[in-house]
């Protein structure tokens, strides 16, 4: 070990002297002499001790380059421009060279003379003195540490004139070697044996004359001993081999007076305490200005003025922590700044989940700065109750607190940037485009964070998909509504909107949803106000627009079908429509109503091919069919024949009704004819009455109890409807029961043809009562006109020859009478054989009622047979139809 330590030592020598040899060329007049001092030397041998007991590491990144480029710039800028192309030449040459023998860490040959130059150019005019306040001196000198030249030395006594102190302090971050400290004393300690050793020069005096050691020694101690800043246990070891005095500390105590010698030094250095700092950072991070760490406006950023003292790592420090206060700033501004627009039209649901989340994303932030709070405030636990300590929170540890947060809050504030002008699907796109990312953090938080802002988003989704409602206030969603005429709404109502349309949501999955919920928007609400207008105009639940249709086209109606216009019989329904409640329908219902003629054969009536129908054009046609408008028609054309019969028994009833001219007719005519008359208009209103009373409960069981009942069950089904399946099944039920209700279903076709049978019944009696009253009106007329005659032929009995009588006053008055007696004779068997065929009809009709057993008829056979009338002449008939 000793061998090896010699020979580095030797090694050093032996460089300071190819250093400051120069060759003997350069001095003709003495080619022995040497170029240099022995004072010079000593110096620097000194100096290249130092520098092997430098224990600073490096602060700067290794690269060559740069560090070339550094020297030459301040050459050049020192004005000394051909040194710096003489360098620059100089470092291509030496880069170059690489392989066995070359320099491989080139970087640190350019440091160290660069730190060489810095460190003579500071200490140029500094003397040094033989000791300070403390061991750390050297902290201050860059990395050097500090020699001692002893004031009682003079340098012509021929030897070093100079103490060096060196210290070993384990466990300091930026402290000593232990290994080149130690090499170094040895090195210094066997200096003067080397010295003895080189025959061809001098290199010292005899050292045993340096009598000023022991007292600088002395000094030395006394001060170790009364400094503040090594209160610990110190050894102080005196060799005097080279002159060189080697202080060696204990130890277990090494550690401690270390890190209090640089905590006293930073102390003098700083005019805020790090406490302080800590705080200040704490507060702006919360967005709050701080006693000395304040927002700047102009700089844009939180800072800490440059007339506070702090070291330049504590202010970079301070600098690059504070931004994570001006990253909050940003989020928590556009948080409020949004919250306050709301419910701006630039703002929306979307944008409004998005402050939300961010508030969340604040409000774990703000737990974590509360955590901190309480920590800054504790000190570092100590195993020792002696030892002192600073508080646990310092600002490196809070640069490892703030690691995660700071990423979380950087990946925010370019959301705020990003998403400020945005909204909707294209808020929601750009979010999803910034969580396309490779770091697990950043991904999950991306996505926990669009999880949330996409939520009313899909809300918008689920409704226009299931329910065919869009909810969007505020347009943001990529289906968009505008108004078109009605024909076009199919059409162009709803289109996509491109610039909402989300990057995560496909082009054809978006065309998917918008005719998806097109048709369901249509099926659904759409749909059941088409259903009530087929209600209204179709099944005859207008009840004010069928009366006056029925008056209107009653005439027409009753020609031929051959001879009977459509475009008439249109422009008869529009009269209807205007002047009926219908008018204040939605005219594209009423567009949708049309006249129908149905095909005839011959000798068909208008009544028999006149037909409503209702166009069910896109997208009504996917529910409303050929089959089911079939079945409509159905439903319609037995319901318009009820109608029908009501309206010609309605008609005979205002033929019926007594009034002055029957009056007149009475008091006039012969006795018997007077009472055959009596007898043919009562047989003719009795069976008027049993007709009315079977038609107002027909048509009362099927408007309430089968069309009223049916569609309020189809109401209910389709508020509670799921999808399309569910709004068809509600449909096809709700039309089913009307079919089988109203007797038109397979199963009910014996009803139908017995309920048909007395509808013809009804109108044949119509017929027989209209002839009745025309013969009853033409008997009156003529019995005026008989007794006018008779007047002027009593006035005039020879004149007036050339009047011939009518038919039935041929003969006289008598022959009138027989001809009345006559007519009223036979319509009173006519009628007498209708009302027979009708009672035999219908309580064959009323028989059947009980035995149905797939619909339940028994409400209307209680309101036809509510005495029981019929009933009771079931068993004299068997129950048997009679025809």
């Amino acid at each position: 070990m000793e061998d090896a330590d010699q020979r580095v030592v030797d090694l050093v020598k032996e460089l300071v002297h190819r250093l400051l040899y120069t060759s003997p060329h350069s001095n003709p007049q003495n080619p022995n002499a040497t170029s240099y001092t022995q004072q010079e030397y000593n110096q620097a041998l000194k100096y290249s001790l130092r520098i092997l007991s430098s224990r600073m590491t490096p602060s700067i990144a290794a690269d060559d380059s740069a560090m070339a480029e550094s020297i030459k710039r301040r050459l050049a800028t020192a004005g000394k421009s051909s040194e710096a192309l003489t360098f620059a030449d100089l470092y291509a040459k030496f880069s170059l060279k690489n392989g066995s023998g070359s320099v491989k860490n080139k970087w640190a040959v350019l440091y160290l003379l660069k730190t060489i130059s810095d460190d003579r150019k500071v200490r140029k005019n500094q003397l040094t003195s033989i000791i300070t306040n403390g061991f750390l001196d050297s902290a201050v000198a860059g990395g050097l540490p500090t020699l001692f030249e002893s004031d009682e030395l003079s340098g012509s006594s021929g030897g070093f004139g100079k103490l060096s102190k060196t210290m070993s302090v384990g466990g300091f971050p930026n402290g000593f070697d232990d290994f080149r400290v130690r090499l170094n004393l040895r090195v210094l300690n066997n200096l003067e044996n080397l010295e003895k050793n080189r025959g061809d020069r001098n290199l010292g005096a005899d050292l045993d004359n340096f009598s000023g050691v022991s007292e600088n020694m002395k000094k030395l101690k006394a001060l170790g001993d009364n400094s503040t800043g090594l209160r610990a246990r110190e050894h102080v070891e005196k060799r005097y081999n080279g002159g060189i005095l080697m202080v060696s500390k204990d130890p277990a105590n090494i550690r401690d007076m270390a890190y209090r010698e640089f905590v006293d030094l930073i102390k003098e250095e700083s005019e805020v305490s790090e406490v302080v700092l800590v705080r200040d950072v704490l507060y702006a991070c919360q967005g709050i200005d701080g006693k000395y760490v304040k927002f700047d406006e102009k700089a844009d950023a939180y800072v800490l003025p440059e007339l506070i003292k702090v070291p330049r790592a504590t202010r970079i420090m301070v600098r690059k922590l504070s931004e994570l206060g001006w990253l909050f700033r940003k989020v928590k501004g556009y948080i409020t700044e949004s919250m306050d627009r709301f419910p701006a039209e630039d703002v929306g649901t979307v944008g409004q989940a998005f402050c939300a989340a961010l508030q969340d994303e604040l409000s774990q932030y703000y737990k974590l700065l509360a955590v901190l709070e309480a920590q800054s405030m504790n000190p570092i636990p100590l195993v020792s109750q002696d030892a002192s300590s600073g508080n646990y929170l310092s600002l490196r540890r809070l640069s490892v607190w703030f690691s995660e947060p700071i990423v979380k809050m950087r990946l925010m504030a370019v959301l705020v940037d990003s998403c400020k002008v945005l909204k909707g699907g294209a808020m929601a796109g750009a979010i999803h485009m910034h969580a396309q990312h490779g770091d697990p953090l950043v991904n999950d938080f991306m996505k926990r964070l669009l999880r949330r802002v996409c939520s009313p988003l899909f809300e918008m989704v689920r409704s226009w998909v299931l329910e065919g409602e869009l909810e969007d206030i505020f347009a943001e969603f990529f289906v968009l509504s505008q108004p078109v005429k009605a024909e076009s709404l199919w059409r162009e109502g709803y289109r996509l909107h491109a610039a909402m349309l989300p990057t995560f949501i496909s082009p054809s999955l978006a065309q998917c949803i918008l005719r998806t919920g097109k048709s369901i928007n249509f099926l659904r609400y759409k749909f059941k106000e088409h259903c009530l207008a087929i209600k209204r105009y179709l099944l005859l639940g207008q009840g004010d627009f069928v009366q006056y249709l029925m008056d209107i086209v009653g005439p027409e109606l009753s020609e031929a079908a051959n001879t009977i216009s459509s475009f008439k019989l249109a422009g008869l329904l529009e009269s209807a429509i205007r002047s009926s409640n219908a008018q204040y329908d939605d005219p594209d219902i009423l567009d949708r109503l049309r006249v129908k003629m149905m095909p005839h054969n011959t000798g068909d009536r208008g009544w028999d091919v006149f037909s409503l129908e209702y166009d069910a054009r896109v997208p009504l046609n996917t529910v409303f069919t050929e089959s089911v408008m079939s079945r409509y028609l159905r439903v319609f054309n037995f319901l318009w024949k009820l109608r029908r019969v009501e309206h010609a028994l309605i008609g005979v009833w205002k033929t019926m009704k007594p009034n002055c001219v029957t009056s007149r007719l009475f008091a006039k005519l012969p006795h018997v004819v007077k009472l055959q008359l009596i007898l043919t208009s009562r047989k003719c209103q009795v069976l008027w009455d049993e007709m009315n009373h079977f038609v107002s409960n027909l048509q009362y069981y099927i408007m309430f109890e089968v069309l009223e009942v049916s569609w309020s069950n189809l109401s209910k089904e389709l508020e509670i409807a799921k999808d399309l399946d569910d709004l068809l099944g509600a449909h096809d039920k709700y039309l089913y029961s009307i079919v089988e209700k109203s007797l038109l279903g397979e199963r009910s076709q014996n009803l139908h043809k017995i309920l048909f049978t007395l509808f013809d019944l009804i109108l044949r009696f119509r017929s027989h009562a209209d002839r009745l009253y025309e013969g009853i009106n033409e008997l009156q007329s003529r019995t005026t006109d008989a007794s006018s005659r008779d007047k002027d032929r009593l006035q005039r009995p020879s004149n007036n020859r050339s009047l011939e009588p009518g038919p039935w006053l041929g003969e006289g008055r008598k022959d009138l009478t027989r001809r009345a007696g006559e007519f009223l004779r036979n319509m009173g068997q006519d009628i007498d054989a209708i009302a027979k065929e009708y009672s035999s009809v219908f309580e064959g009709f009323i028989s059947q009622l009980p035995i149905q057993q797939h619909v339940d008829l028994k409400f209307l056979m209680f309101r036809l047979d509510f005495t029981e009338f019929y009933s009771q002449l079931r068993p004299s008939t068997g129950g048997k139809l009679l025809l």
